[in-house]
């Protein structure tokens, strides 16, 4: 358990995302050949076996053969690869003493912002939960469509 945790880290990781990105481009046609990626990454065959081994390396490269596909190389996802990236950054000032907690506090909040995380009205709001309403005045108005009123006189 303790191992998969770590896998989670950026940090903790032996691959990065730029990786990633370079190995679904070879394995799509359009990148390096695989012995020059591995050499510029400075990667052995068994190390990226390895890899290859992980669930969350495995599922990574997958996605992106597939935005690949059926995409191209688009700004979009040189964008979210950009960011992929910078998050390792986060994650370091996050867990650096140094680091006043005001800064760490935003960054925590902008990270799970990107990351669709944050409430929004939509979800704040809608099918969730219950919602009464009390009307105090004229009985004969209607109620709205899709309204279930419930008397009790």
């Amino acid at each position: 358990m303790a191992n998969d945790l770590a896998l989670l880290s950026p940090l903790q990781r032996k691959w990065d995302d730029r990786f990633a990105l370079d190995l679904a481009m070879t394995l799509e046609g359009s990148g390096s050949a695989l012995p020059e990626l591995l050499k510029a990454y400075n990667y052995t065959q068994e190390e990226l076996e390895v890899f290859c081994a992980e669930p969350l390396f495995a599922q990574k490269v997958e996605h992106l053969r597939t935005q690949l596909k059926e995409r191209g190389f688009t700004f979009k996802l040189k964008a979210q690869m950009q960011a992929e990236e910078l998050l390792d950054t986060s994650w370091d000032i996050i867990h650096t003493t140094d680091v006043s907690p005001a800064v760490k506090a935003d960054l925590i909040k902008w990270t799970a912002k990107i990351a669709g995380l944050e409430p929004t009205k939509e979800s704040s709001v809608g099918d969730q939960g219950v919602k009464i309403n009390i009307i105090m005045g004229d009985a004969s108005m209607a109620p709205p469509p899709g309204v279930r009123v419930i008397d009790n006189d």
